[in-house]
This record gives structure tokens, sequence and C-alpha cells, in this order.
């Protein structure tokens, strides 16, 4: 019964020796190729239709494009999903899924997010206020873009598991009303907020 106990207790150990090693070299791994996160920008927004009816329903025509820059030398990117969610003062009102692709070193990739159809949103008095007051203004601003991603990465022939990186958050839009061939202001460029994009946000959020 001893020699069993003994046993089990080795096995045991061995096991959790094996894990910890695994773990430790994973980390040290990610460390030496210490990655920069992929830099995503909006570079161009536009408006086409933005018009909010009485009973809350929000008729639009959307179009984002966004540039995806992977700085790295040696990591390449495979975005498995990519979902696309657009919010207008705090209330997301339409979704669009854009087409998986490979992302080599040093790449710059160009998104294209359009959004159509209409959905319902409830604005409060002063959010209702502001979207008037840019409605007569021919710009609404507070527009956002978020991107949900599911990836994997590859260093050499190491290649992860797919997982969700943080939301790639491109907020604080001010986008131009296009209508009756009216020629748009120029669109200032903004830099979305991706947080550290080779962490897993569901294993982040497990470890809290």
């Amino acid at each position: 019964m001893a020699r069993c106990s003994s046993c089990f207790v080795c096995i045991y150990c061995t096991i959790y020796t094996l894990i910890f090693m695994f773990m430790l070299s994973m980390i040290l791994f990610w460390i030496i190729i210490s990655p920069s996160s992929v830099k995503f920008h909006v570079t161009d927004a536009s408006l086409t239709q933005f018009n909010l009816t009485s009973n809350n329903t929000l008729y639009y025509n959307f179009k984002v494009n966004i540039t995806a820059r992977n700085p790295n030398n040696n990591i390449v990117v495979y975005y498995r999903r990519i979902t696309a969610i657009a919010w207008y003062k705090d209330n997301d009102f339409a979704w669009a899924s854009l087409t998986p692709f490979d992302q080599g070193h040093k790449n710059t990739t160009f998104l294209q997010a359009v959004f159509e159809g209409h959905s319902v949103i409830v604005l409060g008095p002063k959010q209702l206020g502001e979207y008037e007051e840019e409605t007569s203004a021919g710009i609404h601003n507070d527009l956002a873009v978020d991107l949900d991603l599911r990836i994997r990465a590859k260093y050499g022939r190491f290649k992860s598991s797919r997982f969700n990186p943080p939301i790639v958050q491109c907020r604080r839009l001010s986008v131009p009303l296009i209508s009756n061939g009216k020629t748009a202001p120029p669109f200032s460029v903004k830099k979305c907020s991706t947080g550290s994009f080779f962490v897993d946000r569901d294993a982040d959020a497990g470890g809290g």
C-alpha cells in the first residue's frame, strides 16, 4: 500500500513538473519574442444615411475603412474570425462579418466594414438633442467601430492555438453625412485601441 502511495505521489509530481516547465518555457519564449501589438487605424468613414425616426428606428448606411499593420519581423497572424460592430453613443446598432485573412511580417492590410440596414436604438434626452444638432451640422459624433477577432499567431515553426485577443476599439469617430451630392469634409485618421493584442482576453478574464 505504501509503495502504491509513493508511486502515485511520484507520478503526480512528474506531471506537475512537466506542466510547470511547459508553462515556464512558453512564458520565456513569449518574452524572447516580445511581440508588438498589431496597429489598427480608421483611415476613412462616411455616412450616406443616418436617420432616426420617432419610433426609435435608426436607418443607416455606414462605411469604414481600416488598416491593420503587423509591425513584427517574425510573427504571422492568422485572422480566423473578424466581426465588426458599429456603435452610436454607446448603443450597438449593426454587425458585419469581414473576410478572414493571413497577415505576414511587416504587412499592412486594408479592411472595409459596410453597415447598411435599420435597427432600434433608444437615446436619452441629452443624446437625442445631440443627434438633432449633429444632423443639422451634417456630421455625427460619438460613432465607433469595434473589431471582435479570433486569431492564431505563428513564430517560426511554433503556431499558437486559436484565441480571442482584446476587442479592438475605434472610438470617438466624427463622420460626415454625405447627401445630395455634397462634398464631405476630410476625415481625420483615428488610431484604435488594441490593448495587449497577443493575450487571450478570455484567459485574462478567467485569471481575474
